[in-house]
């Protein structure tokens, strides 16, 4: 009697011990709910203002006009006072150091925060203050650049459209010139900011801005750039052919030798970073139908595309806050000339700043941008918190338009929107040549031109007085591209590219996002539209909107890693995309015998 006496007092006191220590652990759970409800409702506010600010910035670039500026960076300085705060990085810290008691949202939100503080710790408020200051300053800077040929001011639409089409190289050279022009100016403030990026991100311990924006992933320097070494690898067999190609047809349409390295103003982009204006698809004009179209029937054709799988209305709020469309030339202002998708508030104002046109390149642009849009919109729902309202990783968001834009570039997908002929007849192999003149070409551009200058510039300290050299040094190595002649330091021609001054040391999140792309449109070819990923028609399939959705609801509250592997049953790999394209590589293995290749067989 004694001993069961004994064992019930045991029982009875170990019930008691959990039940204070569950006590202890719910009352824990709330102090840190509160805090994270707080700081959410505070973030998002800030938050707003300042893309209130920049959006202001951005649509309304008047010479001389500093109030918007002094706007943007108030904004951003408060924005920055809040997330970077001595008190959210020692509390989000603390509460970390108990994570196991925490709920794995509650883990996701503390982490999001810390990381938030990383790029602007109040540690440090002088160097945060200057670089905000700093990034306005560049900002104004490349948007309102007037880019001139001849004397004559023009936009970067006409340079652009001057470079697919005209085939007079001194023409061509003129026009190339005057894109990289912006280059000079902008050259000392990125190396301002360079010192000022690194260091607002050193004094909360990360080694430099590379390293800080990578971790994002949850990677490692190294890890980010064997990944990228690894996508350029595998995808340099395609890539070498597709350049072989592009020597002896460029040299053809231009009547001249044909050169070991490609001469940068021969290509149809300002950078080199997308070659698909080399080809016309036979049967398939598709600029010659959208000439006919309005550049407002464009945007309403690609969300009634998202529609149609399910997806709601943009809203009105959407086509009137919006900046849409080309300003007209008498315009007293200018605006950013780069498309982008802004999620304002966190909530329901979602905006896109475009300079429509209808043409091929627009109809994929906007078919882009609204897949930000829509993913915007799907995951700003009760079960996301606002501080994890972002995609999966940030290639996910890219690969979530770009999928929609590789689609609606299908020949059933345009035959259906009356686009194509019906029936009509393309080269397949025209249409897969192409599609890697956009697709392929963006790796090595993406995962080793831009990475690598970055990753040089960040983790290396790149001198200013290198910055040129260096750049052309990766444009020869990656994509086998040189300048029209040589490129002193006076130039800095990386800073023409606008990711590198506004977006910085994040252009990896494109290339994959191509290796994404694939990956999810290979899924829903061969398991739910059971269709040949080389001509699908993802128009009106609720089914593809279901599957996108399931990708998109939760945004960043969960892993990465684990929402592919779910989604798809597999981890990230360029094998889709390889598999895609393998029919091209032995037709230009054909086309290419006999020819003088100028890359090696192996980049690394």
């Amino acid at each position: 009697m004694k001993q069961l006496l004994i064992f019930l007092l045991v029982i009875a006191a170990s019930t008691c011990f959990c039940q204070s220590k569950a006590n202890k652990t719910s009352s824990f759970q709330k102090e840190v709910q509160a805090y994270l409800d707080n700081y959410n409702n505070t973030y998002q506010k800030l938050y707003t203002a300042v893309n209130e600010a920049q959006w202001l910035l951005n649509t309304k670039i008047v010479e001389g006009d500093t109030l918007t500026q002094k706007a943007a960076e108030k904004a951003g300085e408060d924005l920055t006072a809040f997330t970077g705060s001595t008190e959210n990085i020692e509390k989000s810290t603390k509460y970390l150091k108990r994570k196991d008691e925490l709920s794995a949202l509650q883990v996701k939100q503390l982490q999001a925060i810390l990381y938030f503080a990383g790029s602007d710790p109040q540690t440090v408020k002088d160097i945060v203050k200057e670089k905000i200051k700093a990034d306005a300053e560049q900002t104004r800077q490349l948007y309102g650049f007037d880019f001139k040929v001849d004397g004559n001011s023009v936009t970067t639409n006409q340079i652009d459209d001057t470079l697919k089409t005209s085939k007079d190289l001194a023409t061509r050279l003129k026009y190339w010139e005057a894109s990289k022009e912006v280059g000079k100016t902008l050259k000392s403030g990125l190396a301002n900011l360079q010192q000022l990026r690194n260091k607002s991100v050193q004094a909360l311990g990360y080694k430099d801005f590379f390293s800080y924006q990578v971790s994002d992933y949850g990677m490692s320097t190294n890890e980010l750039l064997k990944v990228c070494r690894e996508m350029i690898s595998e995808l340099w067999p395609l890539y070498r052919e597709l350049h072989t190609w592009a020597r002896y047809t460029l040299a053809e349409r231009y009547g001249q030798k044909v050169p070991d390295m490609i001469p940068a103003h021969w290509l149809p982009n300002r950078w080199g970073q997308e070659w698909e204006d080399l080809v016309d698809v036979k049967g398939l004009d598709l600029d010659k139908e959208l000439k006919q179209k309005s550049a407002g029937w464009i945007i309403k054709q690609g969300e009634e595309f998202y529609e149609s799988l399910g997806f709601g209305p943009l809203g009105e709020s959407f086509y009137e806050k919006s900046s849409l469309y080309p300003l007209p030339e008498n315009s007293p202002f200018k605006k950013n000339n780069h498309a982008s998708a802004w999620h304002i508030d966190l909530k329901n104002d979602v905006r896109s700043l475009m300079s429509v046109e209808p043409n091929t390149e627009w109809w994929g642009t906007v078919l882009h941008e609204l897949g930000h849009i829509y993913y915007f919109k799907t995951y700003s729902n009760p079960d996301v918190p606002l501080v994890l309202r972002n995609g999966a990783n940030r290639a996910f968001h890219e690969a979530m338009g770009s999928l929609i834009g590789l689609a609606s570039m299908q020949t059933p997908f345009l035959e259906g929107r009356g686009l194509v002929p019906a029936g009509a007849k393309t080269d397949n192999i025209e249409q897969l040549l192409k599609e890697a003149l956009e697709q392929v070409v963006l790796i090595p551009w993406g995962a080793g031109v831009m990475t690598e200058f970055e990753y040089e510039l960040y983790a290396n300290n790149l001198p200013k007085d290198q910055y040129n050299k260096k750049w052309w040094e990766l444009k020869r190595k990656y994509q086998g591209i040189e300048p029209p002649k040589e490129r002193g330091e006076e130039y800095c021609d990386a800073a023409s590219k606008t990711h590198i001054n506004d977006d910085p040391a994040q252009y990896y999140d494109y290339s994959m996002s191509v290796i994404l792309l694939f990956q999810f449109h290979d899924y829903i070819a061969k398991n739910i539209l059971h269709q040949d990923p080389h001509a699908t028609n993802y128009w009106g399939e609720k089914k593809v909107g279901d599957f996108l959705k399931k990708l998109m609801r939760p945004g960043a509250s969960k892993d990465w890693r684990e929402l592919l592997k779910q989604s798809i049953g597999s981890d990230m790999s360029a094998k889709a995309m390889i598999e895609y394209f393998s029919p091209l590589r032995s037709y230009l293995k054909e086309v290419n015998k006999g020819r003088k290749y100028t890359l090696p067989e192996n980049i690394f």
